[in-house]
């Protein structure tokens, strides 16, 4: 969080982000991509000064620290070493998320079929879903950026295609469909992956009256 929130100040402060409303959007999405993280910073930006600037809430902070602990993982795997006992935990932590991810955004699950061929179809679909999340993750890093896939996909949802509905006077519709203005954000993405920043050229189409 503090990594992005420094590179937020250097678009505030070199003036690549003027509009207050679009400085406190950029602030509301960090918090809500760093909400564990978020609650114990006070972040503020001051209009006049072109300036973001943030400080530790240093008593929510200590109290959180206070609550602070640890937790110990158990196995009937007594031929376990300890650091691979955390790496199967964290593998399989790694395997749940992946299920999570591809049961909302891929919609791949629950499985409701009832013949064979179809559940084998499914489940075909959802391991070469988690191949493609885990390459895509596995590329990101290869280019310097360890984001997760949730963290990516909560990035990349504010560069959106919209339609735009423009009627004219003699009863015409003009529609134009286009892609929204990607930010730095998505743009460092978009390299790393080898993927246009402009994924569609702006459509036109004209609608007749009847």
């Amino acid at each position: 969080m503090l990594a992005d929130l420094e590179r937020l100040k250097e678009r505030v402060e070199k003036g690549r982000l003027r509009e207050e409303h679009k400085v406190y959007e950029a602030i509301g999405r960090l918090k809500g991509r760093y909400s564990r993280v978020a609650r114990y910073y006070e972040i503020s930006y001051d209009r006049q000064n072109n300036k973001l600037e943030w400080a530790v809430r240093e008593k929510r902070k200590q109290a959180a620290e206070r609550l602070d602990g640890s937790y110990i993982l158990k196995t009937n795997r007594p031929d376990l070493e300890a650091d691979e006992i955390w790496r199967i935990y964290a593998l399989l932590t790694r395997a749940e998320n992946a299920f999570r991810n591809m049961k909302s955004p891929l919609a791949e699950r629950p499985i409701f079929h009832q013949l064979a061929d179809r559940v084998r179809a499914h489940i075909f679909l959802c391991v070469l879903a988690y191949h493609l999340l885990v390459a895509i993750e596995k590329t990101m890093q290869g280019a310097g950026i360890h984001t997760s896939w949730g963290s990516m996909r909560e990035k990349l949802r504010t560069h959106q295609v919209v339609t735009l509905v423009l009627p004219l006077p003699d009863r015409r519709v003009l529609k134009l469909r286009k892609a929204t203005t990607p930010e730095p954000e998505h743009v460092e993405i978009y390299n790393a992956l080898g993927i246009p920043a402009e994924p569609m050229k702006p459509k036109k189409t004209w609608v007749r009256p009847a």
